[in-house]
C-alpha cells in the first residue's frame, strides 16, 4: 500500500507530456483561426484585383468599339482573376452592363406622376420610359454598353469556392462571392441618343 501511494505521488509530480495534451486542446481552435484569417485575407486580395480589373475593363469598353468587343473585354477580366481564384467552371463569373443618360440617373427609378398617391406606378399614370422597354422600372438603366456619352454601370460578380473547408464547420456558405463595379461615361465618339417617352402604367 505505501508503495502504491508513493507511485501516485510520483505520477502527480510528473508533468511529462502535459504540453502535448495542452496543444491537442488548443490546436483545433488555433488552426481554425489561422484558416479564417487566410480566407479573409484572400477575399480582400481577390476583391482588390477584381476592382482593378473592372476599372481597366470599363475604360476599354468606353471607347468607340466597346460594344463590339464586350466579350473580349470580359474575357480579359477572367484572365486576370483566374490565377487568384480557381479555374472555370469552378469559379463562376457574372457580367452586367447598364447604361444611363447621366451619372445622376444610375440605379434611379423612372419618373412617374403618382396621381393617386399610393407610391406605385399604376392605373394609367404617366411615366417616362427612359429605357424604352414599355414598362415602368425601378431602375431606369438599359441593358448593354449604350451609345456615345452614356454613363455605364459595369458590374462583375464572381462566385468561387473558399480556400479552406472550414466554412461548413462554422455555418458559412461553401462559396465566396465578391463583386466590383464602376461607372464611366462612354467617349464622345458621336451624338448621344435621345431617350425616353411618356407612356402610361397599367
Amino acid at each position: 500500500m505505501p508503495g502504491l501511494l508513493a507511485r501516485f505521488r510520483t505520477l502527480k509530480r510528473d508533468d511529462a507530456g502535459a504540453a502535448l495534451v495542452e496543444f491537442a486542446l488548443v490546436a483545433p481552435v488555433l488552426l481554425l483561426l489561422i484558416m479564417g484569417m487566410m480566407d479573409v485575407g484572400h477575399r480582400i486580395y481577390a476583391t482588390a484585383i477584381l476592382q482593378g480589373s473592372v476599372q481597366k475593363a470599363a475604360r476599354d469598353a468606353s471607347l468607340d468599339d466597346g460594344s463590339a468587343n464586350a466579350a473580349t473585354i470580359d474575357d480579359r477580366v477572367k484572365e486576370l482573376m483566374l490565377p487568384v481564384l480557381q479555374p472555370e467552371p469552378i469559379s463562376n463569373f457574372d457580367f452586367q452592363r447598364q447604361n444611363y443618360s447621366n451619372f445622376s440617373d444610375v440605379s434611379q427609378p423612372e419618373d412617374f406622376t403618382d396621381t393617386n398617391n399610393d407610391g406605385e406606378c399604376n392605373n394609367g399614370e404617366p411615366y417616362d420610359d427612359a429605357n424604352g422597354n414599355d414598362i415602368w422600372d425601378a431602375d431606369r438603366g438599359a441593358t448593354g454598353q449604350g451609345n456615345a456619352k452614356d454613363a455605364v454601370l459595369y458590374t462583375v460578380r464572381v462566385a468561387y469556392p473558399r480556400l479552406f473547408p472550414m466554412a461548413r464547420m462554422i455555418g458559412l456558405p461553401e462559396d465566396e462571392v465578391i463583386e466590383a463595379s464602376t461607372v464611366l461615361r462612354n467617349q464622345p465618339f458621336g451624338e448621344q441618343s435621345a431617350r425616353g417617352g411618356i407612356k402610361n402604367c397599367t
